[in-house]
């Protein structure tokens, strides 16, 4: 598959050669949803917690007599049923992240950078080299290529600049190849690869 290659002024400036297994995959909305979930369970904190019985304190006094009251057997006013009392299979600390199998993962990775390209949402440009470190310019930048919601993935070590650039500009994000994933690829609107970062994803996804 042939891809057009532009410049940070969206202007052409030659082709490039994809593959279609990584960039003409076919839609599988059921991985995508598997995989965000997968991943905003491991973001979870999981520090969530309600007192049991043994975490409340308070008198292991019996309230009141087992028989002769008339009233409903009770063993401890710590119990559910009073005011103050436990909270019964309520949520501990724990891990919410859970194993997915690698080639689930990478099948992903695929379907989504194939359903940005499907979508005419996928630039890829020489470089992410940022001719400024101001924030405005880059801003201008973008907002005349139309990208108001958009995720830059370059090399193995993106430029400083354009990182420090795009810092404050809400609703940017600037990622390394890498640290390219399912969930930041699809919440932003436009996907913007270099082409360093087109061959990483290709080495790793094939």
């Amino acid at each position: 598959m042939k891809l057009t290659v532009v410049n940070f002024d969206n202007k052409e400036v030659g082709t490039i050669d994809v593959a279609d297994a990584v960039f003409g995959a076919p839609q599988r909305k059921d991985i995508l949803a598997r995989v965000v979930h997968w991943q905003l369970a491991k973001r979870r904190a999981g520090t969530h917690k309600t007192k049991g019985i043994s975490d409340i304190q308070g008198t292991t006094k019996k309230p009141f007599p087992q028989k002769g009251g008339g009233r409903a057997r009770q063993g401890s006013l710590r119990s559910p049923q009073f005011r103050g009392g436990a909270v019964i299979f309520g949520p501990v600390v724990r891990d919410h992240g859970y194993a997915l199998p690698k080639k689930v993962r990478r099948l992903a990775m695929r379907t989504a950078l194939s359903a940005k390209q499907a979508e005419g949402k996928l630039v890829i440009v020489d470089d992410a080299k940022s001719a400024s470190t101001k924030t405005a310019a880059l801003a201008k930048s973008l907002r005349a290529n139309g990208w108001s919601s958009v995720l830059i993935v370059d090399g193995t070590e993106p430029n400083n600049d354009l990182i420090r650039a795009a810092a404050n500009i809400p609703h940017v994000d600037v990622l390394p190849s890498q640290g390219a994933n399912v969930y930041d690829i699809l919440r932003r609107d436009v996907l913007v690869l270099t082409k360093s970062a087109v061959e990483q994803l290709e080495a790793r996804l094939k």
